[in-house]
């Protein structure tokens, strides 16, 4: 009992210790007051990875951003993505239209003999995704240490679609909808994002973001969706200090 109650009271004095630590380092590590240096031109390039979760698409690949501090609180700048993936397209992804042309177009190939009963529909796709926006950005710069910001999303896409079917039924299907063996599309998007830096130093940082975006690319086969985007990689700024204005 005595080894316990022991216990209890360490427990109960290092927990408020621990809290007043981490606390404290926090802090430290955010350093209240406005940032005392903010370049003129900002840089980024990074890792990215683009998913578009209504057709089950994946694509990693690069995002560059360069941009001119116009104040302390607004950057104006462009914003660049590309990225490659692969995905297997069904029929539920297709439209509504195209679902039933497909189905009734199946049917009568099974009741021909033609298509064996139960044949399930599937295209293996290989897509190349380009993103283009020219736009601002809002940073937060209330911490020495970290840089927030949030940023409207409004550009074009371009997405290359080239399907590799792998049985006669997919072959014929694909030369009837694709018959140049690869479809492109551009389209706009629009939607919101934002992220924050790690001041490593002066000039450089580390920067973490995320967007998020509606689109409808290849509107005459697919249904609509979202695009999401994750980035991560080193920033860069350099120039005239513009600090307090």
């Amino acid at each position: 009992m005595q080894y316990h109650s022991a216990i209890q009271y360490l427990a109960g004095r290092i927990r408020p210790v621990g809290i007043r630590l981490a606390a404290s380092l926090f802090l430290a590590t955010c350093a209240l007051g406005q940032q005392s240096y903010v370049g003129r031109w900002d840089a980024y390039g990074g890792f990215m990875r683009l998913m578009q979760p209504s057709i089950n698409l994946a694509e990693p690949g690069f995002n560059l951003q360069a941009g001119m501090r116009l104040t302390n609180w607004v950057t104006a700048g462009f914003d660049y993505t590309v990225g490659t993936g692969q995905n297997t397209l069904k029929p539920g992804m297709l439209v509504p239209s195209l679902q039933k042309q497909l189905s009734a177009q199946l049917s009568e190939l099974v009741a021909m003999g033609l298509v064996p009963p139960g044949y399930q529909l599937a295209v293996p796709i290989e897509a190349k995704t380009q993103s283009f926006q020219v736009g601002p950005d809002f940073p937060f710069r209330h911490f020495q240490a970290v840089t927030f910001f949030v940023r409207p999303n409004l550009g074009a896409l371009q997405v290359v679609g080239t399907p590799r079917p792998a049985d006669p039924i997919a072959k014929l299907v694909v030369n009837q909808l694709t018959p140049a063996g690869k479809k492109t599309d551009w389209t706009y998007f629009y939607g919101f994002g934002g992220g924050l830096e790690f001041n490593v130093t002066r000039h450089f940082a580390v920067r973490f973001q995320a967007d998020f975006a509606h689109d409808q690319f290849f509107n005459d086969l697919l249904k609509e969706g979202n695009t999401i985007r994750f980035s991560v990689g080193p920033a860069l700024q350099w120039g005239k200090n513009i600090a307090g204005r």
